[in-house]
């Protein structure tokens, strides 16, 4: 407990007092309910996500169970302590049982860091960004000095897997097409559409890195990260998909030119060398009237059969550039 001396007025000199434990009470659970209020913001479309599948309340409270204590023995070992069931169980709340017992269930999510059919694909797209008649490439050649698919699947993988493998790969995801010895590139990037674990384990790999980038930045944990973003609210449908088109483009350059950078790191690397680094952009549009307003989500409402339109607060047109953490600039049109 905090305690301090003082000489108030009509108090005797040395008289000493502490802070009200309501007062540090109160700011602690202020500071908490920031943090609470962050935490849902970011679980929102997770749960959008785990809901669309069919995940239920028991799943999630499962793989949140077995984060929060990943994350508490990391934040232990960290400070040089391999942590007991007791320590455990007082920084996550858990009982006993509960850790003991704590079970994976799930098969993992295969990371993206070490997607061969990734890193093949990004570099083929690179060498057509160089040359654009490298888009389509023999699949084999005698000629060592000629490209071919098979010398571009051995340079990606560093001849960890056989180009036959992921060439069949790339042709099951529509990334490539095959006709009379040769393969096609058909398209601008690695999204792998119509395989649902790679897409999964982009989004997971993707958002981690984002959010932890946040995380990092608001903690100050290391030297800030880069982690900005530019908004606007109050605008048209039309102009954000304006927006968003330009944004596509403008990544396209940017793709290129720190693709490069990482592949100059990468044969350089040492084998000791073992950090990663993950760069990316992100888009997001939305009516926000379209969206339901979860404070207007009431068991009252679900009891009685309602069926609202739930307010959402009007917003005035603004622009913002922000950073986490950071000052947030603000430029509104029109008087407030």
């Amino acid at each position: 407990m905090t305690s301090k001396r003082t000489a108030t007025h009509g108090a005797a000199k040395g008289r000493l007092t502490r802070l009200p434990r309501e007062q540090m009470a109160q700011a602690r659970e202020g500071q908490l309910g920031w943090v609470l209020g962050a935490c849902e913001r970011v679980l929102r479309p997770l749960v959008r996500l785990a809901l669309a599948f069919g995940v239920k309340h028991a799943q999630f409270e499962r793989i949140l169970r077995d984060v929060m204590l990943d994350e508490a023995r990391r934040a232990w070992v960290a400070k040089g302590t391999e942590p007991n069931i007791s320590q455990l169980s007082v920084t996550t709340g858990l009982n006993r049982k509960a850790i003991t017992s704590r079970v994976r269930e799930s098969t993992p999510l295969p990371y993206t860091e070490f997607s061969a059919e990734a890193k093949t694909l990004t570099l083929w797209l690179q060498m057509h960004a160089d040359d654009p008649a490298l888009g389509v490439l023999p699949i084999t050649t005698a000629d060592d000095s000629v490209p071919s698919f098979e010398g571009l699947a051995k340079l990606a993988s560093r001849g960890n897997v056989h180009h036959r493998a992921l060439l069949d790969e790339l042709v099951r995801l529509n990334m490539a097409t095959e006709r009379d010895g040769t393969v096609e590139l058909v398209v601008e990037g690695f999204v792998p559409e119509g395989d649902l674990k790679g897409m999964l384990s982009f989004l997971g790999d993707n958002a981690r890195d984002h959010l932890l980038a946040s995380v990092s930045n608001t903690i100050g944990a290391r030297p800030p990260l880069l982690e900005r973003a530019v908004f606007a609210s109050g605008i048209s449908i039309a102009e954000c998909d304006r927006i968003h088109r330009l944004a596509r483009e403008r990544w396209k350059e940017f793709h290129r030119e720190i693709y490069k950078e990482m592949r100059k790191a990468y044969a350089i690397a040492q084998p000791d060398d073992t950090t990663r680094i993950r760069v990316g952009i992100y888009a997001y549009f939305e009516d926000p009237k379209a969206e339901l307003d979860s404070k207007g989500f009431t068991s009252a409402n679900l009891e009685e059969g309602r069926n609202e339109d739930f307010p959402v607060a009007a917003q005035r047109p603004s622009v913002a550039d922000a950073r986490t953490p950071g000052v947030v600039r603000r430029r509104g049109r029109g008087k407030r």
